[in-house]
């Protein structure tokens, strides 16, 4: 930004807003992949249409008739993740994937009701739990699926695995392995932005874990300090591994923890998926149109360990069957059926077409070829 470039007017109002009422935390609560654009990706899949602005639902969404075909198609994202997400845990035990993997299932509401309201060209940070974020973002699920198999047609040609996903054209600036890996890359990232005043707006998601590192308060103070325009999106399935998050953080409530930098938080049922589109909604339209950071903690919960190799025996099992009562997927159907915005027969058809997706998926990846070791040093840099 040049010197005597005009600064956008600061907010007078930086409190933190108050957290929307949400449950108690528990314990602790051959063919390459296509390369189309997130909308036409969509599309292709037999998922619904995104609104006229892109990503984004056309005004506030509610269960109405006008938002009958957008509302199917969020519930229709839902399932593809689930339904992905099982295939993959499935391929795991069968060896046909190594290394660590993370699965998004049980937080299906956060990722389609956070992703949704970003235009295309908005960047996206995600870390080591990234395929129902890859998913959303427009990914082809076969190329998602073939880098997890380590596959030369996968998004990244095998060379990533689970929490490496990345496609640059759809600014899916990558998964990253180390607890809090995105949130000093998104600052990078926002201040591009601002260095080249644009109205795009980046979103880093993380746990509520990554919270209690030096990293994430610098990158908060940075990103409040110099105004970048970036939603924190911080997904509290409240436990860390196997502690709960009221064991290793002394401000559970992670909300609050961006008030120290005078930066707005914000909590949000993350099993609500328009709920969640709702408050990320308005962190958006604070980061494009005023560039001020923000903080939206979206409360969920995990059904499956910490990864595919963690039994989750750390969690009562009625602590559990609580969350499971709430299952995302579940609910949004029956408030759809109940609302006459979807009949039995519609989500039948979108549960087929999401399976013939993950089918075809696990089809293609096991038929791919392996990388050639002689491009074992190919696509690496240092």
């Amino acid at each position: 930004m040049a010197a005597n470039q005009e600064k956008p007017p600061r907010r007078a109002n930086h409190a933190a807003r108050q957290p929307a009422k949400t449950p108690p935390a528990g314990g602790g609560g051959g063919v390459p992949p296509s390369r189309a654009g997130p909308a036409q990706e969509r599309r292709a899949r037999g998922l619904g249409h995104p609104g006229p602005g892109g990503f984004g639902p056309p005004g506030r969404l509610a269960f109405t008739p006008e938002h009958r075909e957008e509302l199917q198609r969020l519930w229709g994202e839902m399932v593809l993740i689930r339904r992905f997400e099982e295939r993959v845990a499935e391929m795991y035990t069968r060896a046909r994937i190594g290394g660590y993997t993370h699965l998004n299932i049980g937080e299906e509401a956060t990722v389609v009701g956070a992703l949704t309201t970003l235009r295309p060209d908005d960047y996206i940070f995600s870390n080591y739990r990234d395929h129902g974020h890859a998913l959303v973002r427009g990914i082809a699920p076969r190329a998602i699926m073939a880098e997890l198999f380590g596959k030369e047609t996968g998004v990244v040609h095998g060379r990533g695995g689970s929490m490496h996903i990345f496609d640059r054209e759809r600014r899916f600036m990558g998964g990253y392995a180390i607890v809090g890996g995105p949130l000093a890359l998104a600052c990078g990232a926002g201040t591009a932005i601002r260095y080249r005043d644009e109205d795009l707006v980046v979103m880093c998601i993380f746990g509520e874990g990554s919270t209690n590192i030096g990293y994430f308060h610098e990158s908060l103070n940075l990103a409040k300090l110099w105004r970048l325009p970036i939603v924190f999106l911080c997904v509290n399935n409240q436990y860390a591994m196997g502690a709960p998050v009221q064991a290793d953080s002394s401000v559970p409530e992670i909300w609050r923890k961006p008030c120290a930098h005078d930066m707005p938080g914000e909590r949000v049922d993350g099993m609500d998926l328009l709920a969640v589109c709702e408050a990320v909604t308005r962190a958006v339209r604070l980061a494009r149109e005023q560039h001020e950071p923000s903080l939206v903690e979206a409360l969920t919960y995990r059904y499956r360990g910490h990864s595919m190799a963690d039994p989750a025996r750390y969690r009562p099992q009625e602590e559990v069957n609580v969350w499971l009562a709430r299952d995302p997927i579940v609910t949004f159907r029956q408030q759809l059926e109940q609302a006459g915005l979807m009949r039995p027969e519609e989500a039948d058809a979108i549960e087929r077409n999401a399976q013939a997706l993950v089918d075809e998926a696990a089809q293609f990846a096991e038929a791919s070829p392996a990388p050639e070791p002689t491009d074992l040093d190919r696509w690496v840099y240092a």
